[in-house]
């Protein structure tokens, strides 16, 4: 059972690493006939633009991409086709869900019973390694698609399937408690932002906003932040943020920020018993820790990698009840290489989401 299927979409697309991208009108769409079991159609209404997407653009990152791609990985949609014999579809035609960045994963591994899905060996990456959802038409899997709450909107869901179910996780797995500091390194970038509100909002945390701009400033302390550092204008950043933090530093920090700096200096201003929480994903960089002031101040330095489906239930639920909302700009899919251009600047406040309605 399905819908009328096109045979043609609109896609942008990748044809090698570090290429423009090409926006075409005639890319092909897989129709239900050929679906493999447990795979979904959906139709496309809005996809959020991720800073990971660029890099999938560029190809620089150690994990080898798929080419030519397409890219993509905050979709919101509906589904018009299931592969026939797929059993016990957790999912129907009809049903709006959520593409994420993990598109699939094996779900017997010992990764996968423990919850780290995410870290599957045979995980399937959304706009990565398989073609993702800058494209009118998206196949991606019944058992990985997330369901979107009724009273959230769509444009606005597509930014916390990938940018909201990970800052998220990296909080709730900070060791922090309500009334904790904790410091945002990024925090009026596209994860910054939903990070300062799911920390203030949700964990009852306070936070300090680090980033730079009057407009970044604005915007952080709308959603929440108490305190506030540009690490532009400030002579001594470590100094600043313990000084927020009542002298001691904060107890958590989350680093969203594509920048080692920002993970070297965090060593510097936690509190003993301190958690980093490692987010953001520079191409090529490395933490540089004293090991002496990691062990004597009892450090403690987490990978936090996108979220599992529960974690993304977690996370589109709390926005649903309206505690976290997305700054976003709404653009056609045609503006994607000038988004690209605004995110390598650092022009771009909050999230942009592009528009297939």
């Amino acid at each position: 059972m399905s819908q009328n299927i096109p045979r043609v979409q609109k896609a942008a697309v990748v044809e090698a690493p570090d290429q423009p991208i090409h926006v075409k009108d005639d890319h092909p769409v897989k129709q239900p006939d050929e679906l493999a079991p447990g795979e979904c159609l959906i139709k496309m209404a809005f996809t959020g633009v991720c800073h990971t997407d660029l890099h999938a653009r560029k190809g620089d990152w150690p994990i080898p991409t798929k080419r030519p791609l397409i890219g993509g990985h905050e979709g919101v949609g509906e589904i018009v086709a299931i592969g026939a014999h797929t059993v016990s579809s957790p999912v129907k035609i009809g049903d709006r869900v959520g593409v994420k960045w993990l598109a699939d994963s094996c779900l017997e591994c010992e990764q996968c019973r423990k919850g780290l899905e995410q870290s599957c060996a045979k995980a399937k990456l959304s706009g990565y390694t398989v073609d993702g959802t800058f494209s009118q038409y998206v196949v991606s899997y019944v058992s990985h698609v997330t369901p979107i709450p009724e009273k959230l909107d769509s444009a606005e869901a597509a930014s916390f399937l990938c940018a909201g179910v990970t800052v998220y996780r990296a909080l709730k797995y900070s060791n922090t408690k309500p009334g904790d500091w904790v410091v945002l390194p990024g925090a009026g970038g596209g994860l910054g932002h939903l990070a300062v509100q799911y920390a203030a909002h949700a964990f009852g945390l306070r936070v300090v906003a680090v980033d730079t701009g009057p407009e970044k400033k604005a915007l952080c302390l709308k959603l929440g932040a108490e305190k506030w550092v540009d690490f532009r204008e400030t002579k001594d950043l470590v100094q600043d943020i313990k000084d927020a933090t009542g002298g001691d530093g904060p107890h958590a920090a989350l680093v969203s920020a594509a920048s080692s700096s920002a993970y070297e200096q965090a060593i510097d201003y936690l509190r003993p018993g301190g958690s980093l929480m490692v987010v953001g994903l520079p191409a090529k960089a490395q933490i540089g820790a004293p090991i002496f002031w990691t062990v004597v101040k009892s450090i403690s330095i987490y990978g936090s990698y996108v979220g599992n489906r529960q974690d993304a239930r977690e996370a589109l639920d709390i926005a649903a009840m309206g505690r976290i909302k997305c700054h976003y700009e709404l653009k056609p899919l045609s503006a994607l290489s000038d988004v690209y251009e605004g995110m390598e600047q650092g022009k771009v406040v909050g999230r942009v989401v592009l528009n297939f309605e």
